[in-house]
């Protein structure tokens, strides 16, 4: 290796850790919020710590919402999306990629204007046809406009063409149908991509709050998004920002943790599906 490959290397390592630093830093900044005592100003003690370090503000947090109830809700909501998602997204990525039939590149056109316009522009269309099915504070109702996806179909699709089509006609000939042509051969080869979709699937609606919000009205059903916003009303001033801060770290830290535990294969999946 070069000296000037070195010195390029050594550049692009302190920018990355530089750049990750920043990212990092209302990550620390909630944490550092959540230890302080609950009625110290920032002003008082150090700039970083208060006067002392108390887990009081979680303790707090934790009698203001059944957290158990909402982890539950939240789990079912991202977990059930994204089963349903995962067949609907195979078979429009299988069709997209490998059927002819008329006016294809015109619908797969229309599908992906979809990444275009922004989910709240449907809440009212969405709200509606919620109420007309009668679906209203179910956990159905949260599921439900989440069935389909755009990019996931897209990503699906791409990693789909890059199978070679003599994999399939050797399936063919040895006997396969449909349901196993796409299941041996297309799911198997499309591993880091299902990975992919399945990690910003996750994170997405596990933050997803708005349309919660609006479709729920009973605690057996709204997740944990949903159920911080109960740590914004704790005074008539207002929240008490540690308060938030603990309840914010309670909602995020199962993310935090997969992550941790699957970041080799979050960055894996994400480069050999093309995503750059």
């Amino acid at each position: 290796m070069t000296r000037n490959s070195r010195v390029a290397q050594t550049i692009a390592a302190t920018l990355t850790g530089a750049i990750g630093l920043i990212f990092l830093l209302p990550l620390v900044f909630t944490i550092l919020v959540s230890i302080r005592p609950e009625n110290e100003p920032v002003t008082q003690g150090s700039i970083f710590f208060g006067s002392e370090i108390t887990l009081s503000l979680y303790q707090h947090a934790l009698k203001i919402a059944p957290w158990g109830l909402h982890y539950l809700n939240s789990i079912i909501f991202v977990g059930g999306t994204l089963l349903v998602q995962m067949f609907t997204v195979t078979c429009a990525a299988y069709a997209f990629a490998r059927l002819r039939f008329a006016g294809r590149n015109l619908l797969l056109v229309v599908i992906l204007l979809q990444l275009m316009i922004p989910s709240g522009v449907l809440l009212v269309q969405n709200f509606r046809m919620i109420n007309r099915l009668g679906l209203f504070d179910t956990h159905l109702a949260l599921m439900l406009p989440y069935w389909g996806s755009a990019f996931g179909m897209l990503l699906l699709r791409q990693a789909f063409r890059e199978v070679p089509i003599e994999l399939e006609e050797a399936a063919r000939i040895d006997g396969a149908n449909l349901t196993q042509v796409i299941r041996h051969v297309y799911v198997v080869n499309a591993i880091p991509a299902y990975v992919a979709f399945a990690l910003v699937s996750l994170s997405s609606h596990w933050n997803e709050f708005l349309w919660p919000f609006i479709i729920t009205r009973s605690e057996d059903i709204r997740p944990l998004t949903v159920g911080l916003n109960k740590l914004i009303k704790t005074t008539d001033q207002g929240a008490f920002y540690g308060q938030l801060m603990a309840g914010t770290l309670i909602v995020i830290t199962p993310l935090v943790i997969l992550f941790l535990l699957f970041q080799r294969q979050f960055v894996e999946s994400f480069a050999r599906s093309g995503i750059r």
